[in-house]
């Protein structure tokens, strides 16, 4: 009787799914024992399998091949009680450990009293737990809107000093092409 069902499949499959360290310690564990078992339980089994290739020749030699095939069946039988009995302590630790995640949910989800209600409100007012912090929220949003305010403010000025200056340059231009004397053509043949 086997422990496990294609071993080796199920590695690949939890290496391939989860990665070489994806799999959890308790059932890393698990796997090693039931491994360990398995390899036991082979290898009395190819014992057993040796005693039917024995040739015995007198009763003496069949008495002692029929003991040592009762004692591979009793060998075979306490492999598998103490790992059925690690097993069930590794149920029972994995059950203790769900237990307390469980007993850590259900405190998390008690009611708080109004002292501790106006601690947690007092904290999350003055911001001593940055990640949830109102004022902490508060005045990253103003420093948005104020930088938001700035650019828009500096491409305003940018864009009036820019017409400002095309204003003078063409007035400018125009004042100077103003003092320019016209060109009059002059003929030097008289």
């Amino acid at each position: 009787m086997n422990i496990s069902i294609n071993q080796s499949n199920i590695f690949s499959v939890l290496n391939r799914q989860f990665g070489a360290f994806g799999t959890s310690k308790s059932t890393q564990d698990k796997m090693e024992r039931q491994q360990k078992a398995q390899n036991q339980i082979d290898f009395l089994e190819n014992q057993k399998t040796n005693l039917k290739n024995m040739e015995c020749d007198s009763l003496e030699e069949i008495a002692k091949k029929l003991e040592m095939f009762h004692s591979y069946e009793d060998q075979i039988a306490e492999v598998k009680k103490a790992y059925n009995n690690e097993q069930m302590g590794h149920v029972l630790d994995e059950a203790m450990e769900q237990g307390e995640k469980i007993a850590e949910a259900v405190e998390k989800t008690e009611p708080k009293t109004p002292e501790e209600r106006k601690k947690d409100m007092a904290e999350e007012a003055l911001g001593l737990d940055e990640s949830k912090g109102a004022l902490t929220e508060s005045l990253e949003e103003i420093e948005e809107v104020i930088s938001e305010s700035i650019e828009e403010m500096e491409e305003e000025i940018l864009e009036q000093s820019t017409k400002e200056l095309r204003g003078e340059n063409l007035k400018a231009v125009e004042e100077m092409s103003a003092d320019e004397p016209q060109y009059m053509p002059f003929d030097m043949r008289i």
